[in-house]
């Protein structure tokens, strides 16, 4: 820990991208392609909320579903909003938990992420299979579903290393997609007023009680930072950031929200639902058709989520190869995307290695890594301010010190919360605690032994290239 700040990287103020070189040559994302991208980095739509109603009923689901970005994503996004508007390096809260508080720290921020990214995005292709298979069971048979998950992680690392604007309107386009049949059951919800409190419904196997769908809504709601790390290939990232944020958090709320209540509003029992169930229910609502749709719309939930989460997860490699902290070979970019190729190669492999390992959704254990590396980058504002009380910053955190130390108050008590109730999560016969401080322990083995192999340090290259989409 001494030796953080004698390590502590000497960045430039970020130049405005306006002086970049050449810049006409590229095309960097603007508000709405990143408020899509953001949108699938962090829900991927109404999937997977559904136990929270089976465990809280609706009227406490809907509820939790409204407070917790209050308590959880604004104080996150006001956050980033600051941290990114300032400084908009590559590899985003890496970047920026490295600058307040050396390599050892923000080396455990990129091992965190990373970490968690295992555990987290092999089961985005498999909910493609699972959705596919609802309406072509042949996929189930033999490996066939696994050839498919495969084809996504193929897919979504082509489409990722043509750059971040084909990702960014790819997602923009598929999050419409995903939209319309969640619209069109909150438009027929007032012509079936109470018509489904007798509708016969598949028998539910959901456990989840009140405290577990709070989790769960919690996990719907975490990645806001997830965007950072595309900051040199964003259109003036001090402006559109912050406001991509505040938009995407009101669009997640409101795609939660909304055909929760307009299903409250049918009759139709709480305890119908668990994750799935909104195949199944679309088809009571809208018939075939919409059955139809959903079933679509969770197949684009799955692929668009992967798809954005390449594009974010592989830009922690790609800055780390430039500050040194990884090979080279990392930091390189297509010629003419300017894509990180080999790092989005990279990581597709190792996320292609897990897809038959049958990952769970670790709910608790993800939001414990997650909730670690937010921590820090929580520590990061705060610390900012005080050894950089200069550094420009185009949106600030309102309140001043007190302000920037209040927003992280209430996700740290929820991150509290979280850890508390992973002791009661068994994972490999230990519980979800302890098997997150192992994974967690990792991380401060791999920095010393990446150290040691390089024992003249770590040190920040005179000119780093800049990726653009």
């Amino acid at each position: 820990m001494a030796s953080a700040s004698a390590q502590q990287p000497q960045f430039e103020d970020p130049q405005p991208l306006a002086v970049v070189p050449n810049r006409k040559k590229f095309v960097r994302l603007t508000l709405w392609p990143l408020v899509a991208a953001t949108f699938f980095m962090v829900s991927g739509g109404t999937y997977g909320t559904e136990d929270i109603v089976h465990g809280a009923g609706y009227g406490r689901a809907i509820l939790i579903l409204l407070v917790t970005p209050l308590l959880w994503s604004l104080p996150t996004a006001f956050m980033i909003g600051e941290l990114s508007s300032a400084l908009p390096f590559e590899g985003g809260y890496y970047a920026w938990v490295r600058r307040a508080m050396g390599n050892f720290w923000g080396f455990q921020e990129a091992w965190l992420s990373l970490v968690a990214s295992v555990f987290d995005m092999a089961i985005y292709p498999t909910l493609f299979v699972a959705y596919l298979t609802r309406m072509f069971p042949w996929f189930q048979v033999n490996n066939r579903g696994w050839w498919i998950a495969l084809a996504v992680v193929v897919a979504s690392a082509l489409l990722n290393i043509a750059g971040v604007k084909v990702v960014s309107l790819t997602s923009l386009w598929l999050f419409l997609a995903l939209s319309a049949p969640f619209v069109a059951i909150v438009l027929l919800a007032p012509f079936k007023l109470g018509a489904l409190a007798n509708a016969v419904t598949k028998p539910t196997s959901s456990t989840v009680d009140i405290l577990g769908g709070l989790l769960i809504c919690m996990w719907n709601y975490m990645g806001w930072d997830n965007a950072s790390t595309i900051a040199t290939e964003v259109e003036r990232p001090q402006r559109t950031y912050p406001r991509a944020m505040l938009a995407a958090v009101g669009i997640v709320a409101l795609s939660y929200v909304l055909p929760f209540a307009a299903m409250w509003a049918t009759g139709l029992k709480a305890t119908a639902w668990e994750t799935g169930s909104w195949a199944d229910i679309a088809g009571l609502m809208g018939g075939p058709l919409l059955r139809i749709g959903v079933v679509l719309g969770g197949m684009i939930s799955g692929f668009g989520m992967f798809n954005a989460l390449v594009m974010s997860y592989s830009r922690l490699p790609l800055a780390m190869a430039q500050d040194g902290m990884l090979p080279k070979i990392f930091g390189k970019l297509h010629p003419r995307s300017k894509a990180p190729w080999v790092a989005i190669l990279a990581l597709a492999a190792g996320w292609a290695m897990c897809l038959g390992l049958g990952f769970a959704r670790l709910v608790t254990l993800d939001i414990l890594l997650y909730g670690g590396s937010l921590a820090l980058e929580f520590i990061a504002l705060i610390v900012l301010r005080f050894r950089e009380p200069n550094l420009k910053r185009p949106f600030r955190v309102p309140g001043g010190l007190p302000g920037a130390v209040a927003i992280g108050i209430p996700p740290v008590l929820l991150l509290a919360f979280s850890v508390i109730r992973s002791e009661h999560e068994s994972i490999l016969g230990m519980s979800s605690f302890a098997f997150g401080m192992i994974l967690i322990a990792a991380g401060f083995v791999a920095y010393f032994v990446n150290h040691a192999l390089k024992p003249a340090g770590w040190s920040v290259p005179e000119e780093k290239p800049q990726p653009a989409a």
